[in-house]
């Protein structure tokens, strides 16, 4: 079976180096993705099993996988190494994310047209074997998770209010950060 995790050769290979790093930190590897533009990057998205990821987890990864990348050196060029959460329309790159957000609008585009098209959007619906149920106009389909380039969630306004809710519920509480003293602030003397 085969996942959206790391898709070309290149790709392949620095996930095989960085996965079992991640891992061994005790968070998953969501998607590996070597870029060239003016800068060559290296775009890691990673969370902890159960969801979710915090600034100090990104640095810490970011870290570990430096060391780990400058003894094994598979990049030629310099490069830019960047760690990040999935974020909120984030990728579905394993078969437990289609079923994790199941009943959220996604986009999902395959390799090869079926029934005259690439590109699916619609609601998730879980998986079923190795295809990956997505409703659309015409009913629910099934799509091999191989067929797959690409899919992820859409940024809706139902699933930030979801995200939020998530973060109230586990705690998170804006007031707990400093406070950010602008012109309007009352409490701040001019001279």
């Amino acid at each position: 079976m085969s996942d959206l995790i790391a898709r070309s050769a290149i790709d392949k290979k620095l996930a095989g180096i960085v996965q079992p790093v991640i891992a061994g930190m005790g968070y998953e590897l969501v998607r590996l993705r070597l870029m060239s533009g003016k800068r060559t990057t290296l775009q890691i998205m990673a969370e902890k099993p159960e969801g979710g990821i915090e600034v100090d987890d990104c640095a810490k990864i970011s870290t570990a996988v430096s060391v780990v990348l400058d003894v094994e050196d598979p990049i030629a060029d310099e490069y830019a190494l960047e760690v990040s959460s999935p974020g909120i329309d984030r990728p579905l790159t394993r078969l437990k994310d289609f079923d994790a957000w199941a009943d959220r609008e996604a986009r999902i585009e395959t390799e090869l047209l079926i029934d005259g098209r690439k590109r699916f959007k619609g609601i998730l619906r879980g998986t079923e074997g190795n295809e990956i149920l997505i409703e659309i106009a015409e009913g629910t389909i099934g799509l091999e998770l191989d067929a797959l380039t690409d899919a992820k969630l859409i940024l809706t306004d139902a699933l930030i209010a979801e995200m939020l809710k998530a973060r109230k519920d586990a705690g998170f509480n804006p007031d707990d950060f400093d406070h950010i003293d602008t012109d309007e602030t009352p409490e701040r003397q001019k001279p």
